[in-house]
């Protein structure tokens, strides 16, 4: 009896996932005004939103936007999904802003203007990182590392996109299936934590956040089955429970997570 015929491996996935990496694919060569693709960018940052529009995470890349945020949404090796701290299935949203005047620097090329092209990456990530948290409403995302504290700027253009379909938000956008799937998430970090013993405190703080959310939206699914108004979020005292979240403590002005900082040259 012949074999069967191998399927493709871009057949393999669940339906969801795939219509998710197609929107991806679109966000990723989707074009602006002077027909460059906003993810092409070699330095830029990004940010991901949940269903709520939400931020739940503000990140950075000299290695191209595209390359990074595909890492990231595609369950490749990052830190962030590495160490359970993002679940890809809570991103909605995306959010770039590439900084071209930085396209053709590199460390080996030019190592000061990779300085100052570095600072000025900084820079802009630790203007949207802020921003985030001003329209948070815990005032708190879920990044392991606080960005260097540097001073505020004005934001480059940006694009936003919607990586999830009608269909998929109604299904996955469920709270009961958001409250599972956040549970679960919990219980992965703190496994994270557990096993490996030795993690950072920022590790130990997304885990509290991510506690705060579950428990949010749980209170508000039980006030809707109730008939009561959802529980305001400034119920819960974030900066409370784990502190300043504008700054690492130990090292304020230190650098984000190196493997959001490649000093290599990114792929196409």
């Amino acid at each position: 009896m012949a074999d069967a015929k191998r399927p493709a491996r871009n057949k393999l996935p669940a339906n969801s996932v795939r219509e998710f990496r197609s929107l991806l694919d679109e966000a990723l060569s989707a074009r602006d005004s002077e027909g460059r693709k906003w993810a092409d960018a070699r330095w830029g940052c990004y940010a991901f939103f949940d269903y709520d529009g939400e931020p739940i995470y503000v990140g950075q890349t000299n290695e191209r936007l595209r390359t990074r945020v595909r890492r990231h949404l595609t369950n490749q090796r990052t830190d962030a999904v590495a160490m359970r701290i993002l679940d890809v299935f809570e991103v909605a949203e995306i959010e770039f802003w590439p900084l071209w005047e930085f396209e053709d620097v590199t460390k080996k090329r030019d190592p000061s203007g990779f300085k100052l092209a570095q600072e000025r990456l900084d820079a802009v990530e630790y203007t949207a990182y802020l921003n985030a948290i001003e329209v948070s409403r815990f005032r708190a995302i879920l990044n392991e590392k606080i960005p260097p504290v540097s001073s505020t700027v004005r934001l480059p253009a940006s694009r936003r996109f919607q990586l999830i379909s009608r269909e998929a938000r109604d299904e996955r956008g469920h709270p009961d299936v958001r409250i599972a799937r956040r549970a679960e998430t919990i219980a992965r970090l703190a496994a994270v934590a557990y096993e490996r013993g030795e993690v950072s405190p920022g590790l130990r703080r997304v885990l509290v956040i991510q506690a705060v959310r579950l428990a949010y939206i749980s209170a508000a699914r039980l006030a809707h089955v109730e008939g009561r108004p959802e529980p305001v979020p400034s119920a819960i005292d974030v900066t409370g429970l784990v502190g300043s979240v504008l700054a690492e403590r130990t090292d304020p002005y230190g650098r984000t997570d190196e493997d959001d900082m490649e000093d290599e040259e990114g792929e196409d």
